[in-house]
């Protein structure tokens, strides 16, 4: 019986009570119902062993006994509570037998009380723990959701009830773990770190970790007197753990965790193919960053109608929430829907009333670029809103080829296609044409005249050339959509990118 407690558990411990008594067996609470049962063979009547079962461990219950038994029907159930208290919460251990009983059921039945008691009390630990780990994981992830939507005060507040305390300016890192060590690779991180990190376990890819780690972050004594860990926790976690990929971000505030997280998603997908399986993000800088104080009002305007927005019903969401919903959309695609919590059936209706508010048609590429825009202007602070020096005389916004027109926009234009240049002509051709397809690799195969796989080949390849991901969100699209409009705007010639002039 030991044994089994070691090896099995309580399920084995049943198993083996119910085959000596040639019956049943479960453990059942107060209440009786039952928690866990066995049946010592496939013939017997479960159905009615559990009920006579909950019957005594009522009748136990009630008398306040140490143990009981109950005749019916050519059976004898027999109840003891676990710890030998007739406590409610004590659960009590059922054994079911035909009459007459098995010699020598009662003696095996209090030896077993020890083992039975020992291993239920070490699996409800184990639960409880799973509980906790579940709550702090889920804890964790809902700091991450408020960071990246900019919502700091609230994200404060909930981490002060977990540790470590969060850093600012910071580098957000995103570790791609094999199959099954994501557990293992965190436990790493933690060590590495002395705890200073973030560690959340991505809600969309059941392969990340994400790392939101101080952007110097002080040096940590190893244990036992080793080599101290210093500030490049990113390259320490790709050399400690075999075949994970590290992408780290630049140094950003905590305010653009969001930035953060993009720049360390396309710093991953680079990391894929480099021996060392690292790379930091290269010194780019954010088109929201350069569009200046027209750009903001452009912003405001395009997405006024949503931020306006009340709901008829108070269960409905709100403004902010489908902002949420819409910047999560862009971000993962059809993946918000583990990032949100969410119905695929309640994205999709949800998605259908922002483009109804908006005015745009969310299936198309040069539309969701135009609001991802939007958006993470909305979410820079730093630039001047509408009704400060620097907005349009007449207080009207531009259109978005004005904005993309604006000397800030056109330089950051040039640096994103001239990473193009080693390519060669074909690498636009393909980035284009995948664009005017809306970023569907079955229709730009077939307008490329290559094969599927051909097409993929093709925009991998330009991963790696541009330090971006394309295939994977999220993607770097709508930075090339733009980049391409606003060089298509300066030369004069016509719509290559297929914005039309609704944007």
């Amino acid at each position: 019986m030991y044994r089994l407690a070691r090896t099995g558990g309580s399920p084995e411990l049943l198993r083996s009570l119910a085959q000596r008594a040639e019956g049943w067996a479960g453990l059942l609470d107060g209440d009786g119902t039952v928690l866990q049962a066995a049946a010592g063979t496939s013939e017997w009547p479960g159905q009615e062993a559990a009920a006579l079962a909950a019957e005594a461990a009522q009748e136990l219950k009630s008398r306040s006994a140490r143990a009981h038994s109950l005749d019916a029907d050519g059976y004898t159930v027999l109840v003891l509570p676990l710890d030998g208290q007739p406590e409610d919460r004590a659960p009590v251990l059922a054994v079911a037998a035909p009459r007459p009983l098995p010699g020598g059921l009662s003696v095996l039945l209090a030896d077993a009380m020890m083992p039975l008691t020992l291993a239920w009390a070490a699996e409800t630990l184990e639960r409880r723990r799973r509980r906790v780990d579940l709550a702090e994981s889920r804890g964790r992830e809902a700091v991450l959701h408020l960071l990246m939507t900019g919502q700091l005060s609230i994200a404060h507040q909930v981490a002060g009830a977990l540790l470590p305390k969060l850093p600012d300016p910071v580098r957000v890192c995103v570790v791609e773990c094999s199959g099954g060590q994501r557990d293992e690779v965190a436990r790493v991180c933690a060590d590495a770190s002395g705890g200073r990190t973030w560690i959340v376990r991505c809600p969309v890819y059941a392969r990340h970790l994400i790392l939101v780690m101080p952007a110097v972050p002080e040096l940590v004594a190893a244990p036992e007197g080793g080599t101290p860990v210093g500030a490049a926790l990113d390259r320490t976690v790709a050399e400690l753990v075999e075949d994970c990929v590290v992408g780290v971000s630049e140094e950003v505030q905590l305010s653009d965790t969001a930035t953060g997280y993009r720049q360390a998603f396309h710093a991953l997908a680079v990391a894929r193919g480099l021996p060392g399986r690292h790379a930091r993000f290269g010194s780019s800088p954010e088109p929201a960053l350069v569009v200046g104080s027209a750009g903001a009002q452009w912003a405001d305007a395009l997405l006024a109608p949503l931020l306006a927005y009340l709901p008829r019903r108070s269960q409905d969401p709100g403004s902010q929430e489908l902002a949420a919903t819409l910047a999560s959309w862009l971000a993962f695609s059809s993946h918000a829907t583990q990032h949100l919590k969410i119905h695929r059936n309640t994205l999709a209706a949800r998605l259908k009333l922002i483009g109804e508010l908006l005015g745009l048609d969310l299936n198309r590429v040069a539309d969701q670029a135009a609001l991802e825009l939007a958006l993470s202007i909305r979410a820079t602070p730093t630039l001047i809103r509408p009704g400060r020096p620097g907005e349009r005389p007449d207080g009207a916004a531009g259109s978005l080829d004005e904005i993309l027109r604006g000397p800030g926009v056109q330089d950051w234009a040039s640096q994103q296609l001239r990473l193009l240049d080693p390519a060669g002509p074909t690498a636009e051709e393909t980035l284009r044409t995948w664009l005017r397809c809306e970023a569907q690799l079955g229709l730009t195969a077939a307008e490329l005249g290559i094969s599927v796989p051909g097409a993929r080949k093709r925009l991998t390849r330009l991963e790696a050339v541009l330090s971006r991901s394309l295939l994977q969100t999220p993607s770097a699209r709508y930075d090339l959509w733009l980049a391409f409009r606003a060089a298509d705007l300066t030369a004069g010639g016509p719509d290559r990118t297929g914005a039309g002039s609704g944007s």
